[in-house]
């Protein structure tokens, strides 16, 4: 019978030792060496018998020659006696039997007596044991100190952890990595001009939620050794072999270089991960990462998802997609899904909704909820959303919003504004903004701005705008304009034009404008007068992105240099666009080049769609061809339409043609 999965299993507990001697011809006559002498009554053979037999899981083997040797006060042997007893059960007996190797000097017997005591939640006697065996330079009591230590908040836990890592455990070298990690990530939160701005590279793995970050379950080491009483010393049982701690290189007779936190977190990690440990692997991939370092963090990222680590063949997967390798990026995502991430389920869900394959986008999106993702169910949300199943977008809104999910909050407070239940709306958009959210933020912003509260709204848009939200800073801009504080308004404006706004480019170029001496008008040899000023600049970038307001006042700036082609170009622009004020300055400009009939169409274009001085414009043009009748239409055109200086001339004209008509 195939028994392979379930002798794993056992492997992997540690509840049955594989001997390495075995088929090792030298072993085999040593171990014959050693059962002559246990037999001839030799102390030192059986308790090296007992530990071979031990290890080889032939407990019942064993026993008889530690019990032996025990008996003729062997440390050794007294310490593999309780390892042998703890694996039948019989704890309490074990602990017997290490409390008399530990009192004999045995480190290996001390950390398996502290490890009892703390499992019956005896913490003092716990540190006590532990202590006596990481003071001995034992490795695994260094370790188990520190993880104990360290659960009660105690600041001696990261020596002892620090001990045991450069020692060689791995274990030890990743959480030592992740206290100096949490320990950088404090100190530059304490820090509030630090200056640090999120990379692009952060900003997407923040977008797609890898846990890179998240506290792991603590757990102290279940190795138990079995003392080599012929060596005298004792295995590590697992622990990769001890190496020197992280060093960085100095100049001969130059002080060593000091580290940062962060710096000597990503040794400690490399060292981990070097030893095979994947979660270290898998952190040492995500600093990479940030840092734009991307070829070899996809490297760790892989050694990390063979060992079987679901997060970074997730991450791998986003790595290969961002290189435009979709087609292995599926295949790393399809694998972590398949482990459990649901961040990965997300991704793959996400990926079929591109491709309009709905039905297999929802079915990840169920899978990455049922993994315990609540981004699953937002996604839920928005994929019923775009396809206007609004009920049922609803439903997982809630259920994400109700799990803390706050974009879900902010997208459920937007439906239920969206079907006039602001009243139901308003929690929704406070609770996500509470929480982080900007967009709700800036919503409720828009919220009390239409009840005009302008002072809550105010603060709201401010809070968002803070956090970056161009839109924001946008509304902020224009209340401090209105409020008449200048600098202000400059700031918030800059802020939103920086990240594309082309109202605020045009706004903010208004506010210069004020702000900036008239040039003189005309050409000097047929060049421009004067140079470009920043108010134009900024009117310019509004105008490339489509502002047409902008678009007329670049325009009449160039004409102001003297710079028609310039001046026609965007008056043009803005006229086809639907600018009334670009058609009629249009329209101005080509009367002045001579294409009257071209200026004609424009204002007749600008006239009928409301605007009074074209209309003006033409009673003008058209009286003086002689065409009263049409010229006194385009009067009261005119004279309907304004303003007021407008409607006077209009009406002053009107008369005077009436006149004519009835001479």
């Amino acid at each position: 019978m195939d028994v392979m999965g379930d002798k794993a299993t056992l492997l992997e507990t540690g509840r049955l030792m594989q001997s390495a001697d075995r088929g090792d011809p030298g072993a085999v006559v040593e171990e014959a060496r050693h059962r002559v002498a246990a037999e001839a009554g030799d102390v030192a053979s059986m308790s090296v018998l007992g530990a071979l037999l031990l290890r080889r899981g032939d407990l019942d083997g064993a026993e008889p020659h530690l019990r032996a040797a025990t008996a003729d006060g062997d440390r050794a042997a007294a310490n593999n006696l309780g390892v042998l007893l703890h694996q039948r059960g019989y704890a309490d007996e074990a602990a017997g039997w290490w409390r008399v190797a530990a009192v004999a000097g045995s480190a290996a017997a001390a950390h398996a007596l502290g490890r009892h005591h703390r499992e019956r939640g005896d913490e003092p006697a716990a540190e006590y044991w532990l202590r006596q065996s990481a003071e001995q330079g034992h490795v695994l009591g260094a370790y188990a100190l520190a993880d104990l230590l360290e659960h009660r908040s105690d600041v001696g836990a990261e020596r002892w952890m620090r001990t045991a890592a450069e020692r060689g455990h791995r274990e030890a070298a990743y959480r030592l990595a992740r206290a100096l990690e949490r320990t950088d990530e404090e100190s530059a939160t304490d820090k509030p001009d630090s200056g640090r701005r999120r990379t692009d590279t952060e900003a997407r793995a923040a977008g797609r939620s890898i846990a890179f970050g998240a506290d792991l379950l603590r757990s102290a080491s279940h190795v138990i050794d079995i003392e080599d009483a012929e060596a005298g010393t004792e295995c590590d049982g697992g622990t990769s072999p001890r190496s020197a701690p992280p060093a960085t290189e100095a100049p001969a007779g130059a002080e060593p270089l000091q580290l940062t936190a962060a710096e000597e977190a990503e040794q400690w990690y490399r060292q981990a991960a070097a030893r095979g440990h994947r979660r270290a692997a898998l952190q040492l991939g995500a600093i990479l990462e940030r840092r734009g370092l991307l070829k070899e963090a996809g490297r760790w990222y892989l050694t990390s998802a063979k060992d079987g680590e679901p997060r970074a063949a997730c991450a791998l997967g986003f790595l290969l997609r961002d290189a435009g390798d979709e087609k292995n990026a599926l295949i790393w995502w399809l694998k972590a899904a398949q482990d459990g991430d649901g961040n990965a389920a997300n991704a793959l869900g996400a990926l079929h909704a591109e491709r309009g394959e709905t039905q297999t986008a929802e079915r990840w999106y169920r899978a990455a909820m049922d993994a315990g993702d609540v981004n699953g169910a937002y996604n839920l949300g928005l994929l019923c959303a775009e396809q206007g199943r609004t009920p049922q977008a609803e439903q997982w809104y809630r259920r994400a919003a109700y799990a803390g999910h706050r974009e879900a909050s902010n997208a459920l407070a937007v439906l239920l504004l969206q079907a006039g239940d602001t009243a139901g709306a308003e929690p929704w958009f406070s609770k996500a903004a509470e929480a982080g959210s900007v967009d709700a933020a800036f919503n409720l912003g828009i919220l009390y701005a239409g009840r005009d509260d302008d002072s809550a709204a105010l603060r709201w848009y401010e809070r968002a705008a803070t956090a970056g939200h161009t839109e924001a800073a946008l509304q902020v801009g224009i209340a401090k304009v209105r409020d008449g504080d200048q600098q202000g308004a400059e700031r918030h404006l800059r802020c939103a034009a920086g990240g594309g706004s082309p109202e605020a480019a045009y706004r903010l170029g208004t506010l210069l404008d004020g702000r900036t001496p008239r040039p003189p008008t005309g050409t000097v040899l047929g060049e421009p007068a004067a140079e470009k000023s920043e108010c134009e600049e900024w009117y310019e970038r509004a105008a490339e992105q489509g502002h047409r307001r902008a678009q007329v006042r670049v325009g009449t700036l160039a004409a102001g240099r003297g710079d028609v082609v310039e001046a026609a170009r965007w008056y043009r622009e803005a006229a086809e666009a639907g600018s009334l004020g670009g058609a009629f300055n249009l329209g101005l400009l080509l009367a002045r080049e001579g294409s009257e009939p071209e200026a004609l169409m424009w204002w007749t274009r600008a006239a009928d769609a409301g605007h009074g001085r074209a209309a003006l414009r033409l009673a003008l043009l058209y009286a003086r061809r002689g065409d009263l009748a049409e010229g006194q239409q385009w009067c009261a055109r005119a004279v309907s339409l304004g303003p007021a200086e407008v409607s006077e001339r209009a009406g002053r004209l009107r008369d005077a043609l009436q006149q004519e008509l009835t001479a």
